[in-house]
């Protein structure tokens, strides 16, 4: 089975809101609250603090959606709600308060500061995979990668996994480095105080910190999730424009896909790549060097210079979030941090 996945779109919704609705635990966890679902969404798609994916099988044009993916960046208020009883089903109450355009998701301006300094809160909405797809493990693995993917680069302090339906779900969720928050102790435990199949028949919450990983792990070497906390100030400060064009371009875009997605004429998307790459000399030169491509004929050099950036920025990817170079400058200097160029290989 060949699996793929890229940005869900408006035309996606109704698929992936009848996954949810016909599946026969996460459908009654909604009742009523499913008709407002593909509006939460569609307002959803207009913000920057979210991460929404369709992942399908790639075996034809009308392959159907084997799982919708949709995590959100939400404020303060809203983490401390979901964690103070009673508890409630994450899901259903984001799509009432997004529905209604009371948003907790957090808006361009917070989002930018919060991933500059701080950091950002993420939760999930439920992992309802298509019933034909529900128990290959082969699809939970790419989910998986899919998820750490999406969200590498990202200046996380918490995230809050999707609620659980399945016993062997929460115990897996547990085993990959989450933990479970016990509201009597007020804090994340890796002991559960009942049985895992009563657990998920009930409001709960299953989530993971940046101190906890920590303190567990070192330097993020040791769970998958680790590498959700492994991050890096960008140091290219690419524009909003570049960073939009660099992520089509990552995803095996061609200049004139480009034009075509950010709806820009082609000598417009030429003129962005110039840009891009007097950046590039500027701040990190060993990766522009002509020296790097001095045995390649001159008619090769221009894509051997976005292969290699588009290389270094898989690695990177902290280089394509949303910043403020304000508050980064800051934390440098408090810090006394000094920009160094990085290592291609780092």
């Amino acid at each position: 089975m060949k699996l793929s996945h890229r940005a869900m779109q408006p035309g996606d919704i109704a698929e992936c809101v009848d996954i949810y609705a016909s599946h026969p635990v996460v459908g009654p966890r909604y009742g009523s609250t499913i008709k407002l679902l593909p509006e939460a969404w569609l307002r959803l798609l207009d913000r920057e603090a979210k991460v929404a994916v369709v992942v399908y099988e790639d075996a034809g044009h009308r392959a159907p959606i084997c799982f919708p993916g949709v995590t959100v960046f939400v404020n303060d208020d809203f983490m401390r709600e979901i964690k103070a009883p009673p508890h409630f089903w994450v899901g259903p109450e984001l799509t009432r308060r997004i529905a209604s355009g009371e948003s907790p998701a957090l808006t361009s301006k917070e989002l930018r500061e919060a991933n500059s300094n701080g950091g950002l809160n993420l939760v999930c909405w439920e992992s309802c995979i298509h019933p034909k797809y529900e128990l290959l493990g082969e699809v939970q693995r790419y989910l998986m990668s899919v998820f750490i993917e999406e969200h590498r680069g990202y200046l996380c302090k918490e995230a809050i996994s999707s609620q659980s339906f399945r016993a062997d779900h929460l115990e897996f969720i547990l085993k990959t480095g989450g933990y479970f928050w016990d509201h009597l102790a007020g804090g994340y435990t890796s002991t559960l105080r009942s049985d895992p199949g009563e657990i998920i028949s009930k409001p709960h919450i299953v989530g993971i910190t940046r101190e906890l990983e920590r303190k567990k792990h070192g330097e993020w070497a040791g769970s998958w999730v680790g590498c959700l906390f492994d991050y890096h100030p960008p140091i290219l400060g690419f524009a909003r424009n570049e960073q939009r064009l660099l992520s089509c371009a990552l995803g095996g875009a061609t200049d004139e896909q480009i034009a075509e997605m950010l709806v820009i004429p082609l000598h417009a998307v030429k003129k962005l790549w110039v840009s891009i790459y007097l950046r590039v000399e500027r701040y990190l030169p060993e990766l522009a060097s002509d020296a790097i491509s001095s045995e390649i004929p001159a008619a090769g050099r221009g894509r051997e210079k976005r292969r290699r950036l588009l290389a270094y920025l898989r690695d990177h990817l902290e280089e394509l979030r949303p910043y403020s170079p304000r508050l980064l400058r800051k934390s440098a200097q408090a810090e006394k941090i000094k920009p160094v160029s990085r290592s291609i290989g780092a």
